[in-house]
């Protein structure tokens, strides 16, 4: 049954590895549409290096335009202080309604932190958590996980995580690069390395 695919993080900023992973997972799942979600005060990391949003928002839409399939949504940027996923679902949920599946997509990385994140027991059953795999980041042990989630929701949480091709591609990584005037377009969407450009 189709669905969305909803990917959220801080973008900062896309570049060709979250487009190509989303891509391919959307396949994989049969979804037909994709959230882009630029957050705005991430619990999980500093926002010190963090673009303005509306910066952020702005990529994303450069980044998939022309793309039916994409959207960007700039919802978490307009929330009060930091923003949890389980917020977010429940979001997306009363706007698509009970019936279509609807998927967060996360990294092996954070498939690891599952267990620190907020009321994580109703985010595994509100939605279904898929998880991309990613360059040198090893299934982590889900031991702690299963004592905080019931153990289907844990049952199908291992069922989505998805082999993805790996794009060893960072967006701290692309920000050093910038800083020292190094290339960096072949990492990005042609429109989002002449935004940056433009932007400064």
């Amino acid at each position: 049954m189709p669905g969305w695919l909803l990917f959220g993080g801080s973008f900062n900023p896309i570049h060709n590895g979250h487009l190509g992973v989303c891509r391919h997972v959307a396949d994989r799942l049969g979804v037909d549409r994709i959230v882009l979600i630029p957050c705005a005060n991430p619990p999980h990391k500093r926002g010190d290096d963090l673009a303005p949003a509306a910066h952020r928002v702005r990529m994303c839409e450069l980044a998939v335009g022309g793309d039916p399939r994409y959207s960007v949504d700039d919802w978490e940027t307009r929330q009060p202080g930091p923003n949890y996923t389980l917020l977010t679902i429940r979001h997306f949920r009363g706007q698509i309604g009970s019936d279509l599946p609807l998927y967060w997509l996360i990294g092996m990385d954070s498939l690891r932190d599952l267990p620190t994140w907020y009321y994580i027991g109703e985010l595994a059953a509100e939605c279904t958590l898929v998880t991309a795999g990613r360059p040198g980041t090893p299934l982590p042990d889900l031991a702690p996980l299963r004592k905080l989630v019931a153990a289907a929701e844990v049952a199908r949480i291992e069922a989505h995580i998805l082999e993805t091709p790996l794009f060893d591609i960072s967006a701290t990584d692309i920000r050093e690069r910038i800083r020292r005037g190094a290339p960096f377009a072949s990492l990005v969407p042609d429109a989002v390395a002449a935004y940056v450009t433009a932007q400064g």
